[in-house]
């Protein structure tokens, strides 16, 4: 098993993504062409994919931005497929993510996950997160 940053567009990505995020999110809409194309594109989106052979068994995006107070990163959209679960390709993914965060010079690697996904809670603070006392906050911009 091996990942992989995705840094060309094509359309089996398109097709990955889709399959993928609704096992994450039934809420959120697939990717479009144009969104995904927008995603690889980007100098500050990372598209990870874990791959076995032809088979991608997970996914994950790391944002890396700069701002005045220096280099972040953050985790999103860590989807790990049915077929792959309990193999630890979540774990796989997050360790080359950190690793890539690193060597773009973040000083720290954010992500939030709901309660409810208790593996991943417990796997993210296995390879080290910790929860922090903040408060999130969102706005919805319709």
């Amino acid at each position: 098993m091996e990942v992989v940053e995705i840094r060309e567009f094509t359309p089996e990505v398109v097709n990955v993504l889709q399959r993928l995020l609704p096992q994450l999110s039934q809420s959120a809409a697939p990717p479009s062409l144009e969104l995904t194309r927008k995603i690889v594109e980007s100098d500050s989106s990372h598209l990870l994919l874990a791959r076995e052979g032809n088979s991608i068994l997970g996914m994950l995006t790391l944002v890396i931005f700069p701002i005045p107070s220096g280099v972040r990163a953050w985790i999103e959209d860590v989807v790990v497929d049915e077929a792959g679960r309990g193999r630890g390709v979540g774990e796989l993914l997050n360790r080359f993510a950190i690793e890539l965060a690193k060597q773009e010079g973040a000083r720290t690697v954010d992500l939030t996950s709901r309660s409810s996904r208790e593996a991943a809670n417990r796997l993210y603070q296995r390879i080290g997160f910790q929860p922090r006392a903040t408060n999130i906050y969102r706005l919805e911009i319709e």
